[in-house]
């Protein structure tokens, strides 16, 4: 497939798969909140929506970036835990994820993390998690109630991708009573919370992989890092055609 430069990128987006409801039906469902989407299209790119069903990593041939969105919690078998009470966790979503987080690490294909998605991310690389942040931190600043997301302020690391695109510092919408713990193998902390939690992380490679985990989806008046991920795309996109050219007339 031939795109042009000033095409949109396409952006992978994986989705939860589940029992939903629209007019009178209510059935399984591949869905994803619209605010994903709509921060995709703002950021310039085309989404594209990727349910885990018949994962085949291929897909990411035809994508120039890829976000891995929010929802349950990883299966701490993943990462040899045994489950907390809280933890609940879908398989189906997890093989999925971190089948394709694998595969687009692989690649250098830009990936962008979120929540869910950064957790994916570090146990990807062989990282684990903190299962109940109460338990650990005596509040749930960071899920106050079901379905209410809080905010957390969070100081980003010099030099890095977070640094470069949202400054010195931050403040950000979020929802998650789960954490990082270990970080997995080639990744570092490049942001963090006033209380220690880990808040974003990168990969220690040039590549653009980001994983946060707070939700700048739901600022939709603060989308730099949709931005910048979607410029990456670009760019990827422009290296990745050039390079076919380029084995195309040796």
């Amino acid at each position: 497939m031939t795109r042009s430069f000033g095409t949109p990128p396409l952006i992978g987006l994986t989705t939860y798969y589940q029992p939903a409801s629209w007019g009178v039906w209510h059935t399984d469902a591949a869905i994803v909140p619209g605010t994903y989407i709509q921060s995709v299209s703002k950021a310039g790119g085309t989404p594209v929506l990727l349910p885990p069903v018949g994962t085949d990593e291929a897909v990411l041939d035809i994508l120039d970036g890829l976000i891995i969105i929010g929802g349950s919690d990883v299966a701490p078998s993943r990462y040899g835990a045994v489950p907390h009470p809280a933890t609940a966790s879908q398989d189906h979503r997890d093989s999925h994820d971190l089948a394709l987080t694998a595969a687009a690490l692989e690649r250098g294909l830009p990936l962008f993390a979120i929540c869910r998605g950064a957790q994916i991310l570090n146990v990807a690389r062989g990282g684990t998690l903190l299962q109940h942040l109460p338990d650990e931190l005596g509040h749930s600043e960071y899920q106050p109630a079901p379905g209410v997301y809080g905010d957390v302020s969070f100081e980003t690391e010099p030099g890095s991708l977070c640094h470069r695109i949202l400054g010195a510092g931050a403040t950000a919408p979020v929802y998650h009573h789960q954490g990082l713990d270990e970080l997995g193998a080639g990744l570092r902390v490049t942001a963090r919370a006033t209380d220690g939690t880990i808040e974003a992380v990168e990969t220690d490679d040039d590549g653009w992989a980001v994983g946060v985990q707070f939700h700048p989806e739901q600022n939709q008046s603060d989308l730099r890092l949709f931005k910048a991920f979607v410029d990456a795309a670009r760019s990827y996109r422009l290296e990745r055609a050039r390079t076919e050219q380029t084995g195309a007339t040796l």
